[in-house]
């Protein structure tokens, strides 16, 4: 099973030449990008791809229909992040509006943030967000990212009153009840992510619990979802493209599940790229997870060795991004290219809000 693990995935059946940024754009129908959630959670619809057989591995069928799909003994890691209310709207002293993105906290108080207009974001200047509540920018880090500070309200008590759901920028309507249910995974624990790992937004308590009751073998992982996650790729030179950090905390029953499942012959099935991201940075070349916390700047493109995982659920994601790479790497690349146009064709509902596939 080792060997089966550790083979690269086909960058191409057909491609005679490495793979390049434009290989990784395609038409997409704005009217595809789903705007908000499915009627019910775990509604979805579900395109299951199995590999090695080319494009006759598509098979459209539903999300419910997951529990058939995973055998009993195997594993299913999830990513267990909470999203936080990380979106601040304030003024500058002008008056003229501004916005700051928290990503993560430092030891020292100071967050690690973006925002806009950059103008408003230079050391000293601050942005009101409300009566007795600033935040000032101490610093403009080399890779743009600003450090700042809350002044006058403590940070949590300025992000629970002032802060909002960071919908992704696609999605063009202000946060909703419905979406602050929605946005978060039914298994949601530490807030630490600006977006959502949107593959575990369609799974429900109930079928959580069938699975388990199946005998598959469920546990959770933590990793922080970063704003990069929605950069698209500019350089055409895939691995020249700057990958920002993301932490990621695997507990010490992950690492043994894993173990377990691969000294018994069962399959690592990973609920979205952050889990894979995860999971593959923690693994030594043996394919061995180490327990701990780290942080994570791993660029899965075409091409690369999976050490860890065997099948992957994940969502449709944007042209150009690395989560398309990653799923290519991940299925090769002609049937990965064929499934999205499967996809389009057949009217799923795309990005967070969308529908699902499933990689066999």
């Amino acid at each position: 099973s080792a060997s089966r693990r550790r083979r690269a995935r086909p960058r191409s059946l057909t491609a005679d030449r490495p793979l390049r940024t434009a290989d990784f754009a395609y038409h997409l129908p704005p009217e595809l990008i789903a705007q908000t959630p499915g009627t019910e959670r775990g509604g979805s619809r579900l395109l299951v791809v199995r590999r090695g057989i080319g494009a006759a591995g598509l098979h459209d069928s539903s999300f419910a229909d997951l529990v058939d799909l995973i055998p009993p003994g195997d594993l299913l890691v999830l990513n267990s992040t909470r999203v936080r209310h990380a979106r601040l709207l304030g003024t500058r002293p002008s008056g003229a509006p501004a916005e700051v993105l928290l990503i993560h906290p430092s030891t020292d108080g100071s967050w690690i943030a973006i925002g806009k207009p950059g103008s408003a974001l230079k050391p000293g200047k601050r942005i009101t967000l409300g009566p007795e509540s600033e935040i000032e920018t101490v610093e403009v880090l080399p890779d743009g990212e600003r450090r700042v500070r809350f002044v006058g309200m403590p940070a949590e008590k300025a992000i629970s009153r002032y802060g909002k759901l960071p919908l992704p920028p696609y999605i063009e309507h202000e946060p909703t009840a419905d979406d602050e249910d929605r946005y978060q995974t039914v298994y949601a624990e530490r807030e630490g992510s600006v977006a959502a790992p949107t593959a575990g937004l369609h799974f429900t308590d109930a079928l959580l619990a069938e699975l388990r009751g199946r005998g598959v073998h469920v546990v959770s992982l933590d990793l922080e979802v970063g704003p990069g996650t929605f950069k698209p790729v500019e350089e055409e030179d895939i691995s020249a493209h700057p990958m920002h950090p993301e932490r990621y905390e695997i507990p010490a029953a992950v690492a043994a599940a894993v173990r377990e499942a691969r000294a018994r012959g069962a399959a690592v099935w990973a609920v979205g790229t952050t889990v894979v991201r995860a999971l593959e940075s923690a693994a030594g070349e043996d394919g061995t997870v180490r327990e701990g916390t780290g942080e994570t700047r791993l660029l899965i493109s075409p091409g690369y060795t999976f050490k860890v995982v065997d099948h992957l659920l994940t969502n449709f994601h944007l042209p150009r991004s690395t989560l398309l790479m990653l799923v290519a790497a991940f299925a090769g690349y002609d049937l990965t290219m064929a499934a999205y146009r499967h996809a389009v064709d057949e009217r799923y509902r795309f990005y967070s809000y969308g529908d699902a596939m499933c990689i066999l």
